[in-house]
């Protein structure tokens, strides 16, 4: 136990060279063998992907230190040895190393400005300039790259919806999806489910990324719509029967989103539904995060945190809503509740 995180500190020192191992991996599809139905030997491993058996195995100490493949060996044969991923690796590979993961969408955002620098960060000597990363977002470029990244994330979000959709639709739905980014989340629901009407409510500036993706969908505005608010200075618009919140509360303190709470109760009829998505607060989702807790360590006009999920239960019944419901079992939770 006392070399626990050594042991870990080990791996993070080695960070790069870890997500190397993984990569590689990941690319000759060695973490496809890894996870048949039965453990592999080194032998059959290193034939069926021509590789050298001696380095081949160093590779697999490398991934067993990481706890992402398992050894079972009876003698000190390395031929013998049979290797096992733990499951749902190569999935997981893909969602944070692959070519079109969120960790790598990530890296076009300023974190370097504090790397190296945080005893100056934390003392209030430095910070994330601006012009760099502001909150609100307060730039045209800012805006559509903060955008484009959170629609990178959307998979198990979609994933989730798509576990609970008879729960949560009906029939000739009208939803609207509050700060809701690009429209790619709107736009992917509308396919889904063709006698919905979906409208995205978010800041004036966007409707132009908004727009851009009702194209790329061939969605025409009378499918995903568009109205332009501030939900921090304005009520949130009527007449629709489900209002969502996906990755939008955990950016704001407790009481701008107990407030949004209410104005989303005030906005929707009785038997009207609310949407609550968010990566609530756990250690995997801790470290799903890290980036933005990184990130955000210089940007004080943020105040991003990730909440429990019992949190928001509470906030919905003070808020006035009743049928609470947590909806488990997908990638992300999802928390409903109805307007009496």
């Amino acid at each position: 136990m006392k070399e626990a995180p050594r042991a870990l500190l080990h791996l993070l020192y080695n960070g790069a060279k870890a997500v190397d191992v993984v990569e590689a991996s990941l690319q000759l599809g060695l973490l496809d063998s890894l996870e048949g139905p039965a453990p592999i030997t080194l032998a059959e491993l290193s034939a069926r992907h021509s590789l050298v058996p001696g380095r081949l195995y160093k590779l697999l100490d490398c991934l067993e230190s990481l706890g992402l493949v398992k050894r079972e060996q009876d003698t000190d044969a390395l031929a013998s040895a049979r290797y096992s991923a733990v499951p749902g690796l190569r999935e997981a590979a893909l969602a944070v190393v692959g070519p079109q993961s969120r960790e790598r969408d990530r890296e076009k955002f300023a974190w370097r400005k504090l790397h190296g620098r945080l005893p100056e960060v934390l003392r209030g000597e430095h910070s994330i300039s601006p012009e760099d990363f502001d909150w609100p977002l307060r730039t045209p470029e800012q805006l559509e790259g903060f955008e484009t990244s959170m629609a990178v994330g959307l998979p198990p979000i979609l994933e989730t919806l798509r576990q609970h959709a008879q729960h949560l639709w009906r029939d000739g739905m009208r939803v609207l999806d509050v700060g809701g980014g690009d429209g790619s989340l709107a736009a992917h629901l509308t396919r889904e489910h063709p006698t919905a009407r979906v409208d995205v409510y978010n800041l004036p500036a966007t409707q132009p990324l908004v727009e851009r993706t009702r194209e790329r969908f061939d969605l025409g505005p009378a499918r995903l719509g568009f109205v332009a608010g501030d939900f921090l200075q304005e009520p949130l618009p009527g007449g629709y029967d489900v209002l969502m919140f996906v990755r939008v509360l955990h950016d704001w303190s407790a009481q701008t989103a107990l407030h949004l709470l209410k104005s989303a109760w005030a906005a929707l009829p009785s038997g009207g539904r609310v949407i609550i998505c968010e990566e609530f607060r756990t250690a995997e989702r801790l470290a799903a995060q890290f980036f933005w807790t990184y990130f955000l360590i210089g940007v004080d006009s943020c105040v991003s945190r990730l909440r429990e999920v019992e949190h928001y239960q509470r906030m919905l019944q003070e808020a006035g809503f009743h049928q609470t419901q947590v909806l488990g079992g997908g990638p992300f939770e999802l928390v409903t509740a109805v307007k009496p």
